[in-house]
């Protein structure tokens, strides 16, 4: 049976996935903590006041930015799909994007955001969004 799922299509299911581990790693479990331990009540959070220990901003924001660039990726993705572009680039490209997501999501959860620590994290946020644009190139020039 013939690969019917391109390397793109299997990594935006992983940006999914991640976010979603993100979400429920990281955010959830900090909130159900503190609700269980009872130092907070379920009405208590608001997306629209910073509240929580630093670690638990951060893990909000790193949450908020694979929402954000989830759907860019994804509408590449769907015109990949749609055209029936198969390309070696695309996959490399794609494989490089999900692991720069993961590194920018660890390096902003994972570490008290110092200049050095930003710069590599924005550094990673850089490589998806070269990544994206270079995708799109590709496309551009295939379809």
């Amino acid at each position: 049976m013939p690969d019917l799922i391109t390397t793109p299509a299997w990594a935006l299911l992983g940006f999914a996935m991640w976010t979603l581990l993100v979400l429920v790693a990281t955010v959830g479990t900090y909130r159900w903590t503190m609700i269980l331990a009872r130092r907070a009540s379920i009405a208590e959070w608001r997306a629209d006041v910073p509240q929580g220990s630093d670690w638990y901003r951060r893990a909000m924001r790193a949450h908020a930015n694979c929402l954000e660039s989830l759907p860019v990726y994804g509408a590449i993705v769907l015109v990949i799909v749609a055209a029936g572009i198969r390309d070696a680039r695309l996959d490399a490209l794609s494989i490089a994007l999900l692991a720069a997501r993961i590194a920018h999501t660890i390096v902003h959860v994972a570490w008290t955001q110092t200049n050095a620590v930003a710069a590599v994290r924005f550094a990673f946020f850089f490589a998806q969004v070269i990544c994206m644009f270079a995708m799109a190139a590709i496309v551009v020039t295939l379809a």
